[in-house]
């Protein structure tokens, strides 16, 4: 696995600058980090007492790459699951949170692992990812990013707003699905035709 100040590194330059776009829930955005995390961590990066769209405009690259090191890899214990999942849990992660776990359980539940769908990794989550690594080695970071694919695609289809981070302007595959593929083996990824096979009911 890639070191995983390096894998930081990528998830900041993939998130890119500042962002305040209207259809994103997570609000003012630089690096990936959003405004809620800044507030979350009390980081008044101004100095003013109170943080706002300000402090998200100030943040650095090395201050946003420590908060996803220390709080999205180590304190939710990432570094905890086998290997090969990591990279992929980790970018999750600051994408989608605690949900990121979530996705996780309820594969380890349809490998027939006995666990928890409470997005907390604790013993019993490590367990049985280690089970079904053991059971799988060469097929569960390919699994877990299909289903991370397909949880991207579940938003979208209930939530049009969404569907631009799925689909580009111009039909292709959108940030998400890129996203979420760049952590599958490239047999895997859809084809240009299964992609629009499965958005085929959007509007």
């Amino acid at each position: 696995m890639p070191d995983i100040q390096d894998i930081a590194r990528s998830i900041v330059a993939r998130e890119g600058g500042f962002v305040n776009d209207p259809d994103d829930p997570g609000g003012a955005t630089k690096y990936g980090v959003t405004i809620h995390t800044l507030r979350r961590l009390g980081l008044d990066l101004t100095g003013d007492g109170q943080v706002t769209i300000d402090d998200v405009r100030r943040l650095s690259r090395t201050e946003a790459e420590r908060i996803f090191v220390q709080h999205y890899y180590h304190r939710p214990r990432i570094d905890a699951l086998p290997e090969p999942l990591q990279a992929s849990v980790f970018d999750m992660y600051v994408n989608a949170g605690s949900n990121a776990v979530k996705i996780l359980q309820r594969l380890l539940r349809q490998m027939g692992q006995d666990v928890a769908v409470d997005g907390v990794i604790g013993p019993q989550t490590i367990a049985a990812a280690k089970a079904a690594d053991q059971a799988a080695p060469d097929h569960l970071a390919d699994a877990y990013g299909i289903a991370r694919r397909n949880y991207y695609f579940r938003i979208a289809d209930g939530r049009p707003a969404s569907r631009k981070y799925v689909r580009r302007r111009d039909g292709g595959k959108g940030g998400w699905i890129i996203r979420a593929e760049e952590f599958i083996s490239p047999r895997y990824h859809m084809t240009r035709a299964e992609f629009h096979e499965r958005i085929a009911t959007w509007h």
